[in-house]
């Protein structure tokens, strides 16, 4: 026998690229030792952690048992499945004899996973996708049908396995995703190399868990490339700073602008760049624009509530602004859950005839929360009761966590594309200001997180009158007579449009409702000079009980709605008057904008 060795994947190696290779593995063995001792570290300061923290266990062993009660329709289901693999396979053994042959399972539009040539180009490649495909929908299909399922446990079933199904991508995994098999060929494995060194750094990130990143987090600063409109911070408690943004004309509107986001994210994605801010926008149609920045809370506001977000957020922000300007009427927006929290607060407003609010705007807001989307599914009692538990350990919800949630609803987009990118082929991510703003996430403190899930969310109580009680002052919805815009996104699924569209049957004073094309964020961030999506309007005297009907007598215009917005609310805003200096006024400056509790990152 020879004594020569064996060729080895490396043998083809030039001696530069051998010690690259071994550097890169001293360095990936070096990093994962740490984090073990790390994990170690926790686990025995901690405690091992729940091993079914959503409680999903009981829902899916009660789910079986109603789908087994039903053994021939489980056997029928199997039968078409299988007659669907056999159609793939004939149709397979055609194209592998040059034939050619219509697939027989095809990705939705829009779907990027099998968006290179080869997956149907290839026919292994292809073969794999339609596989996939078939057995997706079928999964699916078959969970949609069994009987005997109360709706909430159907939902959250479907939901979960969707979330299984995306994992389950032939796109997901090294070997059965044709770019990565040629980037791994084209590179000899450094791809995969760097992946492992990419995973290992998002690991280290998030302290044991995997923290996955979507953009290139070193490439933004908050106030230096994103959240640059200049402005003063003018007010601060322990909840809020309000910031004073500088005039971009000579004259503005006498009532001034308060905007209200919500603190689950932070403001900025209202001021990401110059070219797609929504506040400076507002500045040059001649508003004087304050927005809240709410703190991101630590365990020291644990024991802060709804009614606590409330005084110490808008309603402080009235009284500031009253002493910046002199002018005590103002508009409102509020975003989200911003939202939700201003029409509590005009609701107790109205109890107590404060009038200081002239008009309100809410940007895909729900006070209704009877169909809230697949944020639904996380809304049980179990799942309720896992979160506060977590929440009990710090008193605050950490921001990542909430960020996972969110992904999950697009985790195709959110989570397995970034997954391929960063892991598989071994890229760094690329720098996208709005995925940056998605990642600088803000924690929740606990007892104002679980009043939230609990009475808007699970009890729905804001949307019934006197359901909730905050300060003393029953709230009732229907007390809410002034000006309302209600901008909703047709593609949201966060906050859907059929959810967003319950307030035009609840508020009581006029309400112009638009339907803005895309999603809780573009479908808000949309500026006229960009030329994309579309809207629709329905100028019908009374909106009609269903966003349906809505639609059906609406018509739709090209391009954003902000001018519509503003034609709206200029009429609301009183004459123009001199342009206001943020700290000339009745309060002094405390800082330049964007202010100090924006830049507090989660974490540290």
């Amino acid at each position: 026998m020879s004594d020569t060795p064996a060729p080895t994947a490396f043998s083809a190696l030039s001696p530069e690229e051998t010690e690259k290779l071994q550097t890169a593995f001293k360095d990936i063995a070096t990093r994962s030792q740490k984090l073990l001792q790390d994990f170690s570290e926790r686990y025995k300061a901690d405690g091992p952690q729940p091993a079914d923290p959503l409680q999903l266990t009981q829902t899916f062993m009660d789910f079986t048992a109603k789908m087994l009660a039903d053994p021939n329709r489980l056997v029928q289901a199997q039968m078409e499945l299988w007659q669907q693999y056999m159609n793939l396979w004939q149709v397979t053994a055609q194209r592998m004899m040059g034939q050619p042959a219509a697939p027989v399972a095809e990705p939705a539009k829009g779907d990027k996973r099998f968006n290179d040539p080869a997956w149907k180009d290839e026919v292994v490649f292809d073969y794999l996708k339609q596989s996939y495909l078939l057995t997706a929908r079928w999964l699916q299909g078959t969970v949609k049908e069994v009987e005997g399922v109360d709706d909430k446990t159907a939902k959250k079933v479907d939901f979960y396995t969707r979330q299984f199904i995306d994992a389950m991508s032939p796109s997901n995994f090294a070997m059965t995703n044709p770019q990565v098999v040629k980037a791994t060929v084209e590179s000899k494995g450094e791809n995969l190399l760097k992946g492992l060194q990419n995973m290992l750094t998002d690991l280290e990130r998030g302290k044991g868990k995997l923290a996955i990143r979507q953009t290139d987090m070193d490439a933004f600063k908050v106030g230096g490339n994103v959240a640059t409109s200049p402005g003063k911070v003018v007010y601060q408690n322990e909840l809020i700073q309000l910031i004073q943004y500088a005039p971009s004309t000579a004259e503005v509107y006498q009532v001034p602008l308060l905007i209200v986001p919500p603190w689950i994210n932070k403001f900025y994605i209202l001021d990401l760049k110059p070219e797609n801010s929504f506040i400076k926008w507002a500045t040059e149609q001649g508003y004087t624009v304050f927005v809240i920045s709410w703190v991101n809370p630590d365990e020291r506001l644990a024991g802060f509530v709804f009614e606590d977000y409330m005084k110490k957020g808008p309603l402080a922000a009235l009284d500031a602004i009253e002493k910046a300007t002199g002018q005590r009427k103002v508009s409102a927006i509020g975003y989200c859950i911003g939202g939700t929290l201003m029409a509590t607060t005009l609701a107790y407003m109205a109890a107590r005839d404060d009038n200081r609010i002239a008009a309100c705007t809410f940007f895909t807001a729900q006070v209704d929360f009877t169909e809230p989307g697949e944020l639904g599914v996380f809304i049980d009692e179990d799942q309720l009761a896992g979160i506060e538990q977590m929440m009990s350990k710090k008193g605050y919800l950490e921001g990542a966590e909430m960020a996972t949630t969110f992904n999950m609803l697009r985790a195709n987009d959110l989570i397995w594309s970034f997954v391929v990118n960063n892991y598989l082929m071994g890229k760094d991510p690329f720098p996208f200001d709005l995925l940056y703003w998605n990642a600088d996430a803000t924690r929740m403190p606990a007892a104002l997180h679980s009043y939230y899930l609990r009475n808007m969310y699970q009890k729905n109580l804001l949307s019934q009158p006197g359901g909730l009680v905050v300060d003393s002052v029953p709230i009732d919805l229907r007390k809410i007579t002034i000006p309302v815009y209600l901008q909703a996104g047709k593609e949201d699924h966060i906050a859907p449009a059929k959810s967003v569209y319950k307030a035009t049957q609840i508020f009581k004073g006029p309400v112009r409702f638009m339907l803005a094309g895309s999603g809780h964020i573009a479908g808000v961030v949309n500026p006229p000079r960009n030329k994309k999506y579309q809207h629709w309007l329905n100028e019908t005297a009374t909106n009609p009980p269903t966003l349906a009907e809505w639609q059906a007598g609406a018509k739709e215009f090209p391009g954003s709605w902000w001018h519509d917005w503003d034609k709206w609310l200029s009429a609301l805003s009183g004459p123009k008057v001199p342009a206001r200096v943020p700290g000339e006024g009745g309060l002094p400056a405390i800082e330049d904008a964007p202010g100090s509790y924006v830049k507090v990152r989660s974490g540290e």
